[in-house]
């Protein structure tokens, strides 16, 4: 097993967010006071440039291994999808917060791809959760998160808490090993 210094999270924030906005530098903090590297890049072109230009950059700008924590929020999580389809390694770790997989609204979702390779997303992330509402006002709603669990295994938790955009999300700091 890999020392505690070795294991890095990366935090993808949701369409038209930043890194500083809603949960994500509390969940950085919790994490990298557990020993993890964090990386919460601000990606501008996420959901706004198609998936498959903006997906090699993704790939490129950050390291993966059996150590990685993913963690991904709305546009995020469904970017994470994209990527673990092309890493070529096992992540320990894949939280997609308000998940989806399918266009969960009218708007355009350039995030999405038409078609995944489920067998190699799943082979790519020893560790799947998802965290959907009930209650979600852009459609990532329990019914996102169950399809990705039907489709990928792994662990979905439903809660009402709308988008998660206010919750400090203390299930995922719980959830993240």
């Amino acid at each position: 097993m890999a020392g505690a210094m070795s294991r890095n999270a990366i935090i993808f924030h949701g369409t038209g967010a930043r890194p500083e906005y809603l949960w994500y530098q509390w969940l950085a903090m919790r994490l990298e006071a557990r020993g993890y590297t964090v990386s919460l890049p601000h990606l501008p072109g996420i959901n706004v440039e198609p998936i498959d230009a903006f997906l090699p950059r993704a790939l490129e700008a950050h390291a993966y291994d059996e150590d990685t924590v993913v963690v991904g929020h709305s546009g995020g999580a469904a970017l994470i999808l994209a990527l673990l389809e092309r890493l070529d390694v096992t992540v320990a770790q894949v939280v997609l917060v308000a998940g989806y997989s399918t266009p969960p609204n009218d708007n355009e979702e350039p995030v999405l791809r038409p078609a995944y390779d489920w067998d190699a997303i799943r082979s790519h992330a020893r560790d799947l959760w998802f965290v959907n509402s009930v209650v979600d006002p852009y459609g990532c709603d329990a019914a996102q998160g169950r399809v990705l669990l039907d489709r990928l295994g792994g662990t979905l938790v439903v809660r009402p808490e709308g988008h998660f955009e206010v919750a400090t999300l203390d299930l995922v700091d719980r959830i993240v090993g």
